[in-house]
């Protein structure tokens, strides 16, 4: 007892009687609501002063606040948050050929955040069947996340599919590249049994822009599915291929660029170069010799590059001749510049 009244009553009494996890995803709930009815506030008020000369003929302002909508629930990532959104009244600035008041922060019709959207894929690329989607949708969001039936679910994934057909059917014949990055990632996704990873191509042009120019299922990184990949992008207009491609030694991806784009120069890529060489090496000599390595990479000329490389043989040949193996495999294949 603690002054005449039971240990454990009143707000202490309902902390202690649920978890910290819930407790915490309440107060986060409770500070994202307030920060958006800030946000909103303040961007009505902006809103007004912006209007505060503009009075009818009777000296009234054309611009004014008018309450509160009626209180409405946005699904974001940690669950419903309920709120008010204030109102404006502007009609009369369509009098005056002005546009009206409308919410960049919350757009009148919008019920979910765009990340609760992001979730559908990411789901789905994590393997989760439609029939499943609510279930982990409820362990993201609670169990009364509004506007995710599975109705909704699978019309959401529908318009994802679209849009992903779409750009890879986009067309590339005013595109023209300098690098192009490959690389196979093999995910935890049940993809066909045939299809086992997931191949990805990244591009640069001349002014350094880069963009993801392909996206596809492939069959252990094998030569049939870079093939078919590359094959594609010159179908959608790609005449020519890059001035030189980065990748894995390991890939396909070398056999399929000879044969489709034998112009374009290779280049293995020195992220994995650097991981399979310091993974023959202890981990006490680890960042001595990666530092080695980036004096190759980051060399300002082609001599300086080699004199790192053959100092890094001498080095560590006797001791550590694995590492240096991996180091030397595909040597005829680094740039030329």
């Amino acid at each position: 007892m603690e002054d005449g009244k039971p240990k454990g009553s009143g707000m202490q009494g309902e902390l202690e009687s649920r978890t910290p996890g819930s407790i915490l995803e309440e107060i986060a709930r409770e500070g994202a609501r307030r920060l958006l009815i800030e946000a909103m506030e303040a961007e009505v008020g902006e809103y007004i002063e912006k209007h505060k000369d503009k009075r009818d003929g009777e000296g009234r302002r054309l611009v004014v606040r008018n309450g509160y909508m009626p209180e409405r629930d946005l699904v974001t990532g940690i669950g419903a948050v309920s709120f008010r959104q204030p109102r404006v009244d502007d009609r009369k600035l369509e009098e005056i050929g002005e546009e009206r008041f409308s919410s960049r922060i919350l757009p009148r019709y919008l019920r979910r955040v765009p990340s609760v959207d992001n979730l559908i894929p990411v789901l789905y690329l994590k393997g989760v069947s439609s029939g499943d989607f609510s279930e982990a949708l409820e362990a993201i969001l609670g169990p009364e996340a509004p506007g995710l039936s599975a109705t909704n679910i699978v019309r959401l994934k529908a318009k994802w599919e679209e849009e992903y057909r779409s750009w890879s059917r986009r067309d590339l014949s005013e595109r023209e590249y300098v690098y192009l990055w490959v690389d196979g990632l093999h995910v935890n996704v049940r993809l066909d049994e045939e299809r086992s990873c997931i191949l990805v191509a990244m591009a640069a042009d001349r002014e350094g822009r880069k963009e993801i120019v392909a996206v596809s299922d492939g069959y252990r990184e094998s030569k049939a599915s870079w093939r078919e990949l590359l094959l594609d992008l010159k179908r959608r207009g790609l005449s020519r291929g890059a001035k030189l491609a980065v990748g894995d030694g390991a890939l396909g991806f070398w056999g399929a660029l000879r044969e489709v784009f034998p112009q374009t120069e290779e280049q293995r890529c020195w992220v994995h170069k650097t991981a399979n060489v310091l993974d023959k090496l202890p981990k006490s000599v680890q960042g001595k010799a990666k530092s080695m390595i980036h004096e190759m990479y980051q060399a300002p000329t082609k001599e300086a590059a080699l004199s790192a490389y053959e100092h890094f043989r001498e080095s560590w040949r006797d001791k550590y001749p694995k590492a240096v193996e991996w180091l030397e495999k595909d040597e005829e294949c680094r740039s030329p510049h």
